[in-house]
């Protein structure tokens, strides 16, 4: 691949999670006007186990071929987006006693750790050479599954860990699997 076509994809990819993330954020926002911060109450491992039902329904439905409710796929990787970003900011404001956030400071967090999952997301692209473009989306799905497990082992640690990165680190990864689903469901709809 020349010099042109590598520089012509990553500008690709960039566009499209940005174009991934928008449907994200607009969910999220909309929620927030319904509910506020509600969310603020969860623990962390409350939303690993929101992430994880989430997933695991993509998996069910994949296994099984037919859904019972009428919110797609699509959906429910827009809400393991949602939800990593609502774990990465919990993370962050974790001795936060506040219950309600406003607006333009969940805006704040909201674009700080979707702009760090992008840049974590192009980093890794760049070495693997958007490998992740080959691979199927049940494979997300599975790796999804795979970093839930990792985190429910470090809560179950008391966050501690030898060698391995923390939750946070898994959150990002839980969240860019997710956005390349969706980017990957989207060009199939094309």
């Amino acid at each position: 691949m020349s010099l042109t076509e590598i520089n012509s994809m990553i500008n690709l990819t960039s566009k499209q999670f940005d174009n991934a993330i928008s449907g994200c954020k607009d969910i999220f926002f909309k929620k927030l006007k319904d509910y506020g911060t509600a969310w603020r109450i969860l623990r962390i491992s409350s939303i690993t186990d929101q992430i994880f039902i989430k997933a695991q329904r993509i998996r069910s439905i994949d296994e099984k071929g037919i859904q019972k409710i009428a919110e797609g796929i699509s959906d429910e990787f827009k809400g393991i987006v949602n939800y990593a970003v609502i774990g990465l900011i919990q993370l962050e404001l974790e001795s936060d006693e506040r219950t309600e956030i406003p607006q333009q400071e969940c805006e704040n967090l909201f674009n700080k750790h979707v702009q760090g999952a992008k840049s974590l997301m192009m980093n890794k692209n760049h070495d693997y050479d958007e490998a992740w473009r080959k691979m199927r989306i049940s494979s997300f799905t599975d790796l999804i599954l795979m970093k839930l497990m990792r985190v429910k082992q470090i809560e179950d640690n008391s966050r501690q860990t030898l060698i391995s990165e923390g939750i946070a680190a898994n959150y990002y990864d839980i969240l860019n699997y997710a956005i390349f689903a969706l980017i990957k469901l989207e060009e199939q709809k094309s």
